[in-house]
């Protein structure tokens, strides 16, 4: 955030607790929603990790990666794109999350590998799973949905 209000844009960066939104409802464009997650995904430059997660963490987890997203959608408004990212490849973090939300809430998965030109391997869709042993980076997840 601090980096992108230094830069002259047709945008404004508002930097706030998602799970108390200062904002009303239908209030942006576009939505990042980067939540906190088990990190399992930076194991390669974070080896240490491995040690400080347990198998429960990843339900510790859930209901606020649940509840981000959720009001990250409804801080969009009808029309616009929320960017659900995470740097884990654990299923309960990434697809999981995402499949429950939607059952939930107004909008849809978009694809989001065109927002990647470039990048190989990157899987069926319409959400990405990077991969440190094909892509060269953490194994970061993004999902893109679309209000409706």
């Amino acid at each position: 955030a601090r980096a992108l209000r230094g830069n002259p844009g047709p945008y404004q960066v508002v930097t706030a607790d998602g799970t108390r939104p200062a904002w009303r409802p239908g209030s942006f464009d576009r939505v990042l929603v980067d939540v906190p997650c088990t990190g399992l995904g930076a194991l390669r430059r974070r080896p240490e990790a491995r040690w400080r997660r347990r198998p429960e963490d990843l339900a510790g987890f859930a209901p606020l990666q649940r509840g981000l997203l959720t009001e990250a959608l409804r801080a969009a408004r009808p029309g616009g794109v929320v960017g659900y990212a995470t740097c884990s490849p654990h299923p309960a973090e990434t697809r999981a999350v995402v499949d429950d939300v939607l059952k939930h809430e107004s909008a849809e998965m978009i694809d989001a590998r065109p927002m990647l030109p470039g990048v190989p391997a990157l899987g069926d869709g319409p959400d990405i799973q990077l991969w440190p042993h094909l892509h060269g980076t953490d194994a970061m997840y993004l999902a893109l949905l679309r209000r409706t």
